[in-house]
């Protein structure tokens, strides 16, 4: 049977504190049977405000504007022609205004976002039978609520109203309705015939009109925690604390002793959105002792184990083929035995601790093959999977010799998210059944990195000339050597160039145990030292290498003091260096220049704002760099205004929320 609940607001759903309301969400999370439907004053702008809040359930309904507008909650299109019918007779605020304007104790609503409705202020002794009678004459109907409060509404209009009709339309029955809420304009709801819950603090004046109807719930508890007494008395949820409703599966755990080196990237959004209250547990595996803190829960896996499965089969197997560079590509057998065994080690545990119905949303390329062994284990549960890698052409992905192993896994998904359009495309032409697959770059925490660069000092530059700055992990990926084997080029085309361009390489290691790069390694020191050689003067080398690791409010430093921001990615799933160096850029503001490869992801939404390049041309490497050293002050400052107004402003928890609702919206798979 049908479970609908029916919600206001403010004073009711958003009453109560933070602990209540994701004790509501993990409730219903756990019980996708019950439809949830806003009823409130609110117009469709606000409620959107109102879901930035990953505490608050997603509705699949939202009658607004007290009952004058009707929309569908998935994407906030009018439900017609009940919409229609709820405003019949409508003449225009303005209208209204005009009729209502000889009444200077009405105070017009000002700021607040109205559709089909117009909202005053108003001292209770002065709701006159005058009043009430010119807004009859104009075939209105008014509501009156928190001795404040004077919506006047289309004669048809009213939270009641609105949800009769659209009860109407989907065959809800009255006993499948719970209705709550706080004040008078919630009482039409409760003359349905509905279970209602009477949250605890609401208006007297309500609580008194309800009545004692014996389907009325009053808990005496506020806001979320009363609708979730009600709902348990009804039988409709059931706590099941061991459970969770959200799952996060990503192979690393947070930092527990250290904050991160940044406050983007995968880590730190995960960290800031479980921090901003996403309601959920995070999966993740740890060769060390199993640490069973809030929000984590371990996957124990032995030293000997991880390094099969992450040094080798994920960094030698699959990530040269996530970078199409497959000739990297390296199969052992025994290593791949080892990223089967994680993976189902993953699956077993995400098993074990999703709720029925649960969302469980896996990260990145090291758990591929979770989601056929979930989907065999748990065929209720919502499955998705965010690349932060690029994914390859599929001739390019085929070349695996475990490819269709892969296919098998990925087909099973419920949902694929990836940060361009492109990469999207990639994965859905790389299997026989793709699944539904959305694209949600990923951004950084830009108040965050604008509000450190406000408070630090710019690094040391050269003493003459212009300083070109990367910052970016040992990886072949990053193309470091050809950047070295461009600006070698460059000085030997541009002799006036010698002593005034200094290339800044800050390159931290990899981790411990991963030789994948150790060839790169040794070319890029080996090009360094060639080529400082080279041109060295008494007082200049071209090339500062700096293979260290440095704070963040250190790498900010850098990006204040460079010039040029040089990124070669070969690709690159996003790239959120770039956004840093813009954000830091932006906040004092101090122009600069981007050169940024065509293959990344952010040069998908940065477009020709930055200088692309192509780090697979030679000779566009070099001579992007040259004209990034020749942009005259004006152009510079023309490209950083543009590039700030490209960068969101979203938080992490932001992010995390839309992919959330994608997996959740997702047609199920078997």
């Amino acid at each position: 049977m049908s479970r609908i609940l029916v919600t206001d607001l403010d004073g009711t759903l958003l009453g109560g504190d933070a602990e209540d309301r994701l004790r509501l969400r993990e409730a219903l999370d756990r019980h996708p049977e019950v439809t949830v439907v806003f009823a409130t004053g609110r117009g469709p702008e606000s409620v959107r405000d109102v879901l930035r809040d990953p505490l608050i359930p997603r509705p699949r309904w939202i009658i607004a504007d007290v009952g004058a507008t009707l929309l569908d909650g998935v994407d906030f299109s009018p439900v017609e022609p009940l919409q229609g019918q709820l405003r019949a007779g409508w003449p225009g605020p303005s209208r209204v205004r005009a009729a209502l304007s000889r009444f200077p104790a009405l105070r017009y609503q000002h700021g607040v976002p109205q559709d089909g409705r117009c909202s005053y202020f108003l001292d209770p002794d002065l709701l006159t039978d005058e009043l009430v009678s010119a807004v009859e004459e104009l075939g209105l109907t008014w509501v009156y609520s928190g001795e404040r409060y004077f919506d006047v509404l289309p004669a048809e209009a009213s939270k009641g109203g609105a949800l009769r009709a659209l009860a109407e339309k989907l065959s809800w029955p009255a006993e499948s309705i719970l209705v709550a809420g706080d004040s008078l304009n919630d009482l039409s709801l409760f003359r349905l015939g509905a279970h209602g819950v009477v949250v605890g603090g609401a208006e007297p004046a309500f609580d008194t009109a309800v009545g004692a109807d014996p389907l009325v719930h009053r808990p005496g508890r506020p806001g979320a925690a009363g609708i979730l007494t009600a709902l348990q008395a009804l039988g409709w949820v059931a706590r099941d604390a061991s459970r969770h409703a959200l799952v996060v599966g990503y192979h690393r755990p947070p930092p527990r002793h250290r904050p991160p080196a940044s406050p983007n990237g995968i880590l730190p959004t995960l960290t800031s959105a479980f921090a901003d209250g996403l309601p959920g547990l995070w999966v993740a595996a740890t060769t060390g002792r199993p640490d069973e803190e809030p929000p984590l829960s371990a996957v124990p896996v032995s030293a000997e184990q991880w390094s099969g499965y992450f040094h080798r089969a994920c960094k030698e197997t699959l990530w040269p083929v996530l970078m199409s560079e497959p000739e990297r590509s390296v199969f052992d057998p025994h290593s791949w035995s080892a990223y089967r065994a994680v993976n189902a080690r993953f699956a077993d545990h995400l098993a074990a601790r999703a709720a029925p119905g649960a969302t469980v949303w896996l990260h990145d390329y090291n758990l591929w093959l979770v989601p056929g062994l979930l989907r065999d284990a748990r065929p209720d549960l919502r499955i998705g999977l965010f690349h932060h890698t690029p994914f390859p052409a599929p001739e390019v992905f085929a070349a695996l010799p475990v490819a269709a192993e892969l296919r098998a896994s990925l087909t099973r998904l419920d949902w694929a998210g990836f940060h361009t359009a492109a990469f999207a495309a990639h994965f859905r032409r790389s299997l026989p059944s793709p699944p539904r697959t959305g694209v949600h770059p990923l951004g950084i925490d830009r108040p965050a990195v604008e509000a450190l660069a406000r408070t630090r000092t710019p690094a040391p530059r050269p003493a003459v000339g212009q300083l070109v700055l990367s910052v970016e992990r040992l990886d072949y990926a990053k193309a470091p050597v050809q950047k070295v084997d461009a600006l070698d080029r460059l000085l030997t085309a541009r002799p006036d160039l010698r002593g005034r361009v200094t290339f800044r390489l800050i390159c931290p290691p990899p981790e411990p145990g991963i030789t994948a790069y150790d060839t790169t390694r040794r070319l890029l020191e080996q090009r360094i030292a060639d080529v400082n050689t080279r041109w060295c003067r008494p007082s200049w080398q071209p090339i500062e290498y700096r293979p260290d690791s440095l704070t963040f409010a250190e790498v900010v430093d850098e990006y204040l003091a460079a010039d040029v921001f040089w990124v070669t990615s070969l690709q690159d799933g996003m790239n959120l260096t770039a956004k840093e160096f813009i954000a830091a850029r932006s906040a004092l503001p101090r122009p600069g220049v981007l050169v940024l490869s065509r293959h990344t992801g952010a040069a998908a939404e940065f477009a020709d704002a930055a200088l692309l390049t192509d780090p697979r041309s030679p000779e566009d490497l070099t001579a992007r760099l040259a004209e990034a050293l020749t942009t005259t002050p004006a152009e510079r400052r023309t490209r950083m205004a543009r590039l700030s107004a490209l960068l969101p402003h979203d938080r992490p928890v932001d992010w995390a929320t839309r992919v959330i609702a994608a997996i959740r919206q997702a047609p199920h798979r078997s």
